[in-house]
């Protein structure tokens, strides 16, 4: 067996971080330049901002005005790090959204972007958003039919992932009860994500998948992302198409 096929057979040595692969990702995607104005359009006039679960703080960072406060809640260091590198970082808070700990000053709007909360308890973290807002909150969601819990299984077969792929705004709506949004919509975007090393991000997925050093499948599952990769100077280049549910409430 050549060294190449050894490398597509075994786990990734270095797993790769799958938040530093997902922000790396929004980077590449036209998410900010499809998602933001929508929200724009939406919720007008954002002044100082809260971003739960920031990430790599690319929308947080369109939609944030001048001189305004921008607050991230983020608990990943990595993406703390990333938040404190860019030219105009936020205040970061280092906890969750739902860690007692978390102190901050109200703001005009509160903004959360894919976040787990919607899922575990809907209700709990919208009620956290308004003990943050002043005036709005915004919520991004999936609305698209695709799986929830890797990064780029979209490319995958359905019999390789098994995940759920109810859309997330079809999960969310029903948790929230009576408090509804008070007006929504949803745009479409392509998630994209450079690789410089395909394989390694094929072993990524592999160890993922819970797959055995020597599952058959390895190989098999380089050579679908292959044929679906676009080669650049950087790498390779996969994308899948995603559309996000834009939910806004106004605070009386």
């Amino acid at each position: 067996m050549s060294s190449a096929s050894s490398s597509l057979l075994a786990p990734s040595v270095a797993p790769l971080d799958p938040l530093a692969l997902y922000a790396s990702a929004i980077d590449a995607s036209d998410y900010v330049a499809r998602v933001a104005p929508l929200i724009r359009q939406l919720a007008p006039g954002i002044d100082d901002l809260i971003d739960i679960g920031a990430g790599g703080g690319q929308l947080g960072a369109a939609l944030r005005r001048p001189g305004a406060r921008w607050t991230a809640i983020e608990p990943s260091p990595t993406m703390q790090a990333r938040l404190a590198a860019l030219p105009q970082p936020p205040v970061i808070i280092p906890h969750g959204w739902d860690d007692l700990a978390v102190e901050c000053e109200a703001a005009d709007t509160v903004l959360a972007a894919t976040m787990p909360g919607y899922f575990t308890d809907a209700a709990g973290f919208l009620a956290r958003c308004w003990g943050w807002a002043t005036r709005q909150v915004v919520w991004i969601v999936a609305a698209q039919k695709a799986p929830k819990g890797l990064i780029l299984s979209a490319c995958l077969p359905r019999e390789w992932h098994r995940e759920d792929e109810t859309p997330g705004i079809d999960l969310v709506l029903p948790r929230l009860g009576a408090d509804l949004p008070d007006r929504m919509d949803a745009v479409d975007w392509t998630f994209s994500l450079v690789l410089p090393d395909l394989p390694a991000f094929a072993a990524f997925q592999a160890d993922r998948l819970g797959w055995l050093p020597n599952d058959p499948r390895r190989p098999q599952l380089f050579d679908h992302l292959h044929k679906q990769a676009e080669p650049t100077p950087a790498g390779f280049r996969l994308s899948c198409h995603r559309r996000s549910a834009i939910l806004v409430w106004d605070l009386p």
